[in-house]
């Protein structure tokens, strides 16, 4: 097995357009490309006439338009997020002023356990709370559609993945993605529950993966397994840097992913932190003090 998935990188999207991308599950994607949001923060709809919209994106007035003028006619009667990152949940305040749609998820933005207060990616919303709190089990339903909830936390810890029953679909948020690995980043990031949240799922029998940035995800079984299998190679490279004398994640980081872009190295690096914290709750590494990105580390 390849210690990496085969990414899908080829996605191509008009914003602002709703388009099928099954019977009854539309997309919509908001303009908000970047290094970590891909070509942007995709908005789901489920059904026909009163409708679920997953993930209504961020806050932005164009994206919000664009999917009311899409929907003109229909109702949404559920807004469900799979988390809580700045690209994901804050348009469901400015739906909910305009149509009332209710909202449901796991529940507010997490704290983490190390270096809180640290902004990761997109940064988080602090201001969300849903209307309804979802905890893993639970089913949504709708006209003519229900949605399990599958926690997976990992990415954060408040992390929801649906399973759409009528066809058999997950709609997998930022903890499956098809174009690239998923940052699992301190202080609400934890790569132990990441990996478990992984495991899970490749105990599932899902057909098709709905990722919120990028392409759908088809036979996901391998790719699952596949992510699992890179983050232990990266847990591997993590060991044998430290048996070669690096000792701190800044000197880790150029030899563990050779050609980065610039621009994504404080993600690496909170990405190795992620691990680092894994294998030090493990009893495989120890920090010289406190326990923090900037730490200096050794094999026990």
């Amino acid at each position: 097995m390849s210690d990496r998935p085969r990414f899908i990188t080829e996605f191509d999207c008009e914003y602002g357009v709703m388009v099928d991308v099954s019977p009854t599950i539309r997309r919509i994607v908001a303009q908000n490309p970047g290094p970590f949001t891909f070509k942007g923060t995709a908005t789901y709809v489920v059904g026909h006439g009163k409708v679920a919209v997953i993930d209504p994106g961020p806050d932005l007035p164009a994206h919000v338009d664009a999917l009311l003028e899409a929907l003109d006619g229909e109702e949404i009667t559920h807004q469900l997020i799979t988390h809580t990152h700045k690209d994901h949940s804050p348009a469901a305040q400015r739906l909910q002023q305009r149509i009332g749609a209710s909202t449901y998820g796991f529940g507010p933005h997490g704290a983490g356990k190390y270096e809180k207060g640290v902004e990761v990616e997109e940064g988080g919303d602090p201001d969300f709370t849903p209307d309804h709190a979802l905890i893993h089990g639970d089913r949504v339903v709708g006209d003519g559609w229900s949605l399990d909830c599958v926690y997976t936390p990992g990415h954060t810890s408040n992390h929801l993945c649906y399973a759409y029953r009528e066809e058999n679909a997950l709609f997998t948020g930022d903890h499956v993605m098809g174009w690239s690995t998923t940052v699992v980043s301190p202080p609400d990031g934890d790569m132990r529950e990441y990996l478990d949240s992984l495991r899970h799922l490749s105990e599932r029998n899902d057909q098709i993966y709905y990722p919120t940035h990028g392409a759908p995800i088809e036979n996901p079984g391998p790719f699952v397994r596949g992510l699992i299998a890179h983050r232990k190679m990266r847990e591997r490279q993590i060991i044998s840097v430290l048996e070669a004398g690096e000792n701190t994640i800044r000197d880790m980081v150029p030899g563990m992913y050779k050609g980065l872009d610039p621009i994504l190295i404080p993600a690496a690096q909170r990405s190795v932190f992620a691990h680092v914290i894994d294998l030090v709750e493990q009893g495989k590494v120890v920090s010289e003090g406190d326990l923090a990105i900037g730490s200096r580390l050794r094999l026990l």
